[in-house]
């Protein structure tokens, strides 16, 4: 209505990012580290494998591939932000089970 969350629907009043950042920032920082660093980890390894399987598309200063991504981002907007509420989820999960 007035954009004060970003999901209003959400019978909690506040979205799976805005929950995430609640959890960041009161959770154990050493489990908040740890996910942070598998999360980069994981991020790192996929990027990596997307170089390797399309070195013939994108040159190796990679600003290729960050224009297709970005490309991709615009195109699919919808089921980018409803995976990336999967991966919010996923995180903060993730932190809390460890936290308790």
């Amino acid at each position: 209505m007035y954009g004060l969350f970003e999901d209003e629907d959400d019978i909690f009043m506040g979205s799976p990012k805005s929950k995430l950042m609640d959890v960041l920032f009161n959770a154990n920082n050493d489990v908040v580290r740890y996910e942070l660093e598998k999360f980069i980890d994981r991020a790192a390894a996929m990027e990596m494998m997307m170089k390797q399987k399309c070195a013939e598309t994108f040159g190796d200063n990679g600003d290729d591939m960050e224009r297709d991504i970005q490309s991709y981002i615009l195109s699919n907007r919808d089921e980018v932000d409803a995976f990336s509420k999967n991966l919010y989820i996923e995180m903060m999960g993730a932190i809390l089970s460890q936290s308790e």
